[in-house]
């Protein structure tokens, strides 16, 4: 790896053709573009392969990985394997970034260059992103991410932590599981409120194929399977509730949660993972999610220099 700033592009997509464009020509004018972009058709059966098929031809960077039709939309799992379809195709060696992004995206142009000045300002940092807006009538409107997570649908990674971490997860929350298993080993995760990192989600945070409210009630199911405090989960779903679809949003994420504990189902093969996840959901009950990130931050870092002063002292 040459270029200290080369970074890979993976999009697994399917049936992105009302979209895809927008993405297509905002990464085609990023001011530090990729060194490589794989893009995953998963088996679209609208425009998506021949509006590919125009831009790899005009741009060598664009790679286009077809996958075969699985019949139908799948979030979580589906999106994760189309990702890990496209990256298998890649020598991750060669590149310092990788990020995991949508096709149904407005980016700014500096988008890219921004984020790895941050990361190469804070080598602590492992995984990063700007905020998402969604077009209201004639305004943009927050999704109102938090700052401790970088988002899902442009999920920008240093190298050494997608490897560290052991990658994504193959369920729905994997894009929270990642942050918290970073920030478990040490690493920062955090999203920026910018102007040259916000961005336009074309598509509604929490959408389905079937509708938003099967989309929330999906969410609430990938938080039980996080092992997320019921307490903290309520929480978060009284604080959707104040965004559209109000109220029933909220309840349906509600309503998928407890569906799934009810239901027993499964949750995350990770003991040590879920009781950091509980313990600093509960802390940021008490303190706020802010003060809670910030302990454990401060916490790693402390702990890095311990470990940093025994060698210092070897030189001396």
């Amino acid at each position: 790896m040459s270029d200290p700033r080369a970074y890979v592009l993976i999009s697994p997509c399917r049936n992105e053709a009302d979209y895809m464009r927008r993405t297509l020509d905002s990464v085609v004018a990023q001011t530090v573009p990729p060194a490589l972009w794989v893009i995953v058709d998963d088996g679209s059966s609208d425009a998506t392969p021949q509006i590919l098929a125009d831009y790899a031809a005009r741009h060598d960077w664009i790679r286009v990985v077809p996958k075969p039709d699985r019949g139908h939309r799948a979030v979580g799992p589906g999106v994760i394997e189309a990702f890990y379809a496209g990256l298998e195709t890649v020598s991750l060696e060669d590149f310092a970034y990788l990020c995991k992004l949508d096709l149904d995206l407005d980016l700014p142009p500096r988008y890219f260059e921004t984020l790895i000045e941050r990361m190469q300002t804070n080598p602590r940092i492992g995984t990063c992103s700007g905020k998402p807006y969604v077009r209201r009538g004639d305004q943009l409107v927050s999704e109102r991410r938090g700052d401790e997570m970088s988002v899902g649908m442009t999920k920008f990674f240093r190298r050494a932590c997608f490897e560290q971490i052991g990658g994504f997860v193959r369920e729905v929350m994997w894009d929270a599981i990642d942050c918290h298993k970073a920030r478990q080993m040490g690493w920062i995760a955090v999203s920026w409120d910018h102007d040259d990192l916000n961005f336009e989600h074309l598509r509604p945070m929490g959408s389905s194929q079937v509708s938003i409210y099967e989309g929330r009630r999906r969410h609430g199911r990938g938080q039980y399977f996080m092992g997320s405090d019921p307490l903290f989960y309520a929480a978060t779903c009284a604080f959707r509730m104040a965004e559209p679809p109000y109220v029933l949003g909220g309840l349906a994420m509600l309503q998928g949660y407890l569906g799934a504990w009810l239901g027993g189902a499964r949750q995350l093969d990770d003991r040590d993972l879920v009781a950091f996840i509980r313990a600093y959901q509960r802390r940021a009950l008490r303190v706020g999610k802010a003060r809670a990130v910030a302990e454990i931050d401060a916490r790693a870092a402390q702990a890095l220099s311990a470990q940093a002063e025994p060698h210092l002292e070897k030189r001396l």
